[in-house]
């Protein structure tokens, strides 16, 4: 009994240290004192209280479990997601968020003077530079851009140290203006590519890392992108695999449309053959079926038989020359037997001899034409 009773208090525990670490204000309620005494007591830290809803702040804690839920099967990946991509994130930092610095005006055309004072200035941010006091180079290499802002270097050399800052995002910036002047500066390629690897734009560092060991190769900027192909190419060859994704999923989607297409047209035609049959029409496998019956064909071979349908074929009307030839009549009433009606028989159908058809089987004999009306009474 002692045991039982200790296995339930054990279960109850684990349940109340489950709820309590899904939902840690739980431990603000006066009733769970005692255990947020134990925990403080060993230096364990309460979060702070998060404000809920009436409703929830009212609810007393359960004990006992909750209900299982069933798990919905998972819908099928659409185009727009990607699956995840392991990434060596290492080097990777918060991008900075300063205001744009100052660029100089690209429509001034300096002057002789003007770029020897550039020049000048220059020479006192390398100084600087090299001291590691980067914000007075940063401040030299302003002036020096203010004065001649057409020298695309000041513009790298100022994104390099930005980079040596922290300051990917500012470097990126002084190298984009530097490319802008001069497409095939080595070094603005160089230093934007390592500035986005700080940003883990992985793709465009490999792109730039890559041009920059083209148009000057250098040592480090050869590591730098030794550091970045790894990432670079994962993303590509996921990129890849995701094209891929979306062109299998297109093709399926146009098999589904043909299959629907074709499924479709055979349906129509179904509805067409039902639609015929139902309106008692023969078909035509129906009517050469019936002519190779053996009565059928001996009297097709008569002579007089096969005349009296290229007659009747020439003008239907002419059965009525032999309604009282039980030869030629028999195989009329045979035939309407057949296919429910002479003309629904005949409709259509290619008879031996060329004959399209005749009219209905039980015809009378035709009324005598009217003799016409004499003049009598006209002046």
């Amino acid at each position: 009994m002692e045991h039982l009773l200790t296995e339930l208090f054990n279960n109850q525990l684990k349940t109340l240290v489950r709820e309590c670490i899904n939902n840690s204000s739980l431990l603000h309620d006066p009733k769970f004192s005692s255990i947020k005494e134990l925990i403080e007591h060993y230096g364990g830290k309460i979060p702070q209280a998060k404000a809920s809803p009436a409703s929830d702040t009212n609810n007393e804690f359960r004990s006992e479990p909750a209900e299982p839920q069933v798990e919905s099967e998972p819908e099928p990946e659409s185009e727009s997601e990607e699956s995840d991509v392991e990434l060596d994130m290492t080097g990777v930092i918060e991008p900075d968020e300063d205001a744009p610095q100052k660029m100089g005006d690209l429509l001034l055309q300096p002057t002789e003077e003007q770029c020897t004072e550039s020049q000048a200035i220059r020479s006192q941010a390398v100084s600087a530079f090299m001291e590691k006091d980067y914000e007075k180079a940063v401040q030299l290499y302003t002036e020096a851009i203010v004065l001649n802002p057409q020298a695309a270097l000041l513009y790298a050399k100022r994104g390099q140290i930005f980079l040596l800052m922290n300051k990917p995002n500012a470097c990126i910036r002084d190298c984009d203006r530097a490319i802008e002047l001069n497409p095939d500066s080595a070094a603005a390629h160089k230093f934007r590519g390592r500035a986005y690897h700080l940003l883990g734009k992985f793709e465009e560092a490999a792109n730039d890392l890559r041009l920059a060991c083209k148009l000057d190769f250098d040592e480090q900027a050869d590591l730098w992108l030794r550091d970045t192909t790894p990432n670079a190419r994962k993303i590509e060859e996921h990129k890849r695999k995701m094209e891929r994704k979306a062109q299998e999923k297109l093709e399926r989607e146009r098999q589904e449309r043909i299959q629907k297409a074709r499924e479709a047209a055979r349906a129509r035609e179904e509805n067409t053959r039902t639609s015929q049959t139902d309106a008692g029409g023969p078909s035509p496998g129906d009517f050469y079926q019936f002519l190779k019956d053996p009565d059928v064909l001996q009297s097709f071979q008569d002579p007089e038989v096969s005349e009296a349908f290229k007659d009747i074929s020439a003008n239907p009307t002419n059965v009525l020359k032999y309604q009282n030839n039980p030869k030629i009549m028999g195989l009329i009433n045979k035939m309407a037997s057949k296919f429910g009606g002479i003309g629904g028989a005949a409709a259509g159908m290619n008879f031996p001899g060329g004959m399209p058809g005749f009219p209905g089987a039980g015809m009378g004999r035709p009324n005598p034409p009217k003799p016409p009306q004499d003049d009598v009474g006209l002046d």
